[in-house]
């Protein structure tokens, strides 16, 4: 009977630990941190590279590169390079007809899908400015993203910056509400994580910057490119930050099936990282393994932990009414993403039984994502997520 009751608190102590404990712990420490303000004032800005992967983008991607040309970085200091990943839309159309416009702009068609990763690793070969931009086609540049990301560079200990992310385009009946929140509370951890010791855990793939120096070839087969590349910055003992006030903009998924799909992927890629990076996972006094293991580790075991509070509960509910009422409460957030699935189907739709849906759904992409990691099933050909 012990052996349950430390397994149900166990798992408790973790959740709490992770959801509420860890990003109150981040406020608290980050308060009294300051920003880097060693940066390259406006006429000292470096020659930059910009680097995306595009598959089936016609739809976004003229504003993607008019957002890019109407920056306020110099003109003459951009270098864009675009890797159409196999597009059968007009997506090489566009990019082979604002080449002829503007001299700056380098697409390289691939005739063969290859996978994100993949085609970042060919465009970083053909890169030759010391500093690159990563971004996504769906995420649109404000006029001072670029600048922004680059001005941090001056300052040698920063080896990879990441930027806001503002999410558009919210609707009710969906998931763009959920997400939008996710999104903003992970945005803010990884700001304070930067604050705090440098250690942003993983940037936003669709928008950072880092020394070309410090990049590392993702792996065939990793789905998670930016997790990767950021964990190996601070492997080489560099600064990993992300400045909350570069902001760029982008539509939050809204189709709960499409951002299963997506989280599905990443979950997938997640595992592959954390096998990647398990010795990181010895040095838990260091602030950069204990922002890992508290933000993303315990998060990514969260199907497994909460195996383990249901059983264990499910053990103990007899012996105390705290593990009685425990587990019927527990039963009853099972039910309510049925409840929010049939109540959507009529067109109700509630703000906060779609947050535990989405919660739900998160922690079973979770488990997809390890199943997929342990079969064997790829995940890192990716296809544009509707929104």
């Amino acid at each position: 009977m012990i052996i349950w009751q430390c397994i149900f608190w166990l798992s408790v102590l973790l959740i709490i630990h992770s959801y509420l404990l860890f990003p109150w712990l981040l406020q608290l420490l980050a308060s009294n941190k300051k920003e880097n303000d060693c940066k390259y004032e406006v006429n000292e800005l470096p020659p930059v590279s910009i680097l995306m992967s595009a598959y089936n983008e016609e739809g976004i991607l003229k504003k993607k590169l008019d957002s890019i040309l109407n920056s306020n970085y110099p003109a003459n200091k951009l270098t864009i390079l675009i890797g159409s990943d196999a597009s059968n839309d007009k997506t090489d159309e566009i990019l082979l007809q604002y080449q002829k416009d503007h001299e700056n702009i380098i697409p390289i068609l691939f005739r063969e899908r290859q996978g994100k990763p993949s085609v970042i690793n060919a465009l970083m070969n053909k890169v030759k400015d010391e500093i690159v931009v990563m971004t996504d086609a769906k995420v649109i540049f404000h006029p001072d993203t670029i600048g922004g990301l680059t001005a941090h560079f001056k300052n040698e200990k920063i080896g990879i910056v990441g930027g806001n992310i503002i999410n558009e385009s919210i609707q009710k009946d969906g998931v763009s509400i959920q997400e939008k929140a996710f999104m903003s509370r992970e945005i803010l951890m990884k700001y304070r994580e930067g604050l705090i010791w440098g250690s942003t855990i993983g940037v936003y793939g669709a928008i950072y910057a880092i020394r070309k120096k410090l990049y590392t070839e993702v792996p065939a087969g990793f789905s998670v490119d930016d997790f990767y590349i950021t964990m190996n910055v601070l492997r080489k003992k560099q600064r990993a930050i992300l400045d909350i006030n570069v902001i760029s903009y982008q539509d939050v998924p809204n189709l709960l099936s499409e951002e299963y799909r997506r989280k599905v992927r990443i979950a997938t890629g997640n595992y592959q990282n954390m096998k990647y990076f398990f010795r990181e996972l010895f040095t838990l006094w260091k602030g950069k393994t204990f922002a890992y293991t508290s933000h993303k580790v315990i998060r990514w075991l969260g199907p497994f932990i909460f195996s383990l509070f249901l059983l264990s509960n499910s053990f103990l509910y007899a012996h105390h009414p705290i593990y009685t009422y425990s587990l019927y409460g527990f039963i009853v957030v099972l039910t309510l993403p049925i409840i929010d699935f049939f109540l959507s189907k009529i067109g109700i739709h509630i703000v906060f039984l779609r947050f535990v849906r989405h919660f739900a759904s998160m922690n079973l992409a979770l488990l997809q994502g390890f199943i997929n990691n342990i079969t064997g099933k790829k995940a890192n050909v990716w296809r544009p997520t509707e929104r």
